[in-house]
């Protein structure tokens, strides 16, 4: 049995969070790249190099890559033959608490929703833990956003209904928000499960690298399909046109009830953020 001690933890959670807020994902960075050399419309162009140049900008200043820094996400996959010495979700919290003070990063969560009272702490963070082979423990932290966060949307579809029923749905909730998410997007999309298991799924979707591809084929066409239609809308970055409206999509799934079939989409902005690391 390996024992890990709950100081290890915090002082991973806090480097993430800072590293999370500081420097753009690079699959993130090489995508915009990307679509950069794609584009034939100058105002696009213009506006990749202008979020390229604020990422960059971002991690040499050390600067938060957006004033939105988020609600914290972490995922913990712990080892069945780890030990953690201490108080795992209080080792969380205490190295997001220290991450916002020290980045003198914004925070933006209220203690109640519907009160609306400021914590001033940044917490609490979500936290999903996994219990997983091994002796070791995989942290991710992801830095989310509200103004992509609030464009998530879920389905129960009918079991019956067709994949292209599917597409259709991201098309619409795309075309309806326009340029509001900051895009381009990276799209996590959840099929299957129960209607919160698509939901998680659809999150942790975008921890895959953008352009990474399902290991199921009809999946993967399902993801080349979706990402076609939606850069067919011509939105661009931060609405201004262009061939690129999203740089990817991501699709997992997990199986489900005879009589449903739910779908939940995950909306990243362009500053898709997170870090993670095994330890």
């Amino acid at each position: 049995m390996r024992r890990v001690g709950a100081g290890v933890i915090q002082k991973t959670v806090r480097e993430l969070c800072i590293k999370a807020n500081l420097e753009l994902r690079g699959d993130v960075l090489s995508a915009l790249r990307r679509a950069k050399k794609k584009e034939t419309s100058a105002r696009a162009i213009r506006m990749l190099d202008i979020i390229i140049y604020n990422a960059l900008i971002a991690k040499k200043k050390r600067l938060p890559i957006c004033q939105d820094t988020g609600m914290v996400v972490v995922y913990l996959d712990v080892g069945q033959d780890v030990l953690i010495k201490g108080d795992l979700k209080k080792a969380v919290e205490k190295g997001v608490l220290d991450a916002y003070r020290e980045g003198y990063f914004r925070k933006s969560i209220v203690s109640d929703p519907l009160i609306r009272r400021n914590t001033d702490t940044n917490l609490p963070p979500v936290i999903y833990t996994r219990i997983v082979p091994g002796r070791k423990i995989g942290v991710s932290v992801v830095v989310k956003g509200f103004g992509c966060e609030n464009a998530s949307r879920t389905k129960m579809f009918r079991p019956t209904d067709p994949m292209s029923l599917i597409q259709d749905f991201v098309a619409d909730i795309i075309k309806e928000l326009g340029s509001k998410a900051c895009p381009p997007m990276y799209i996590g999309i959840g099929i299957g499960g129960t209607l919160d298991k698509a939901v998680s799924l659809s999150k942790e979707a975008t921890l895959r690298p953008v352009g990474e591809s399902s290991k199921s084929r009809h999946i993967a066409r399902l993801e080349k399909d979706i990402l076609k239609k939606l850069n067919k809308l011509r939105i661009g970055p931060m609405g201004v046109g262009g061939k690129t409206t999203a740089l990817g999509v991501s699709i997992l799934t997990y199986p489900t009830h005879i009589a449903g079939l739910p779908v939940a989409v995950n909306i990243s902005c362009h500053a898709t953020r997170d870090a993670r690391i095994t330890i």
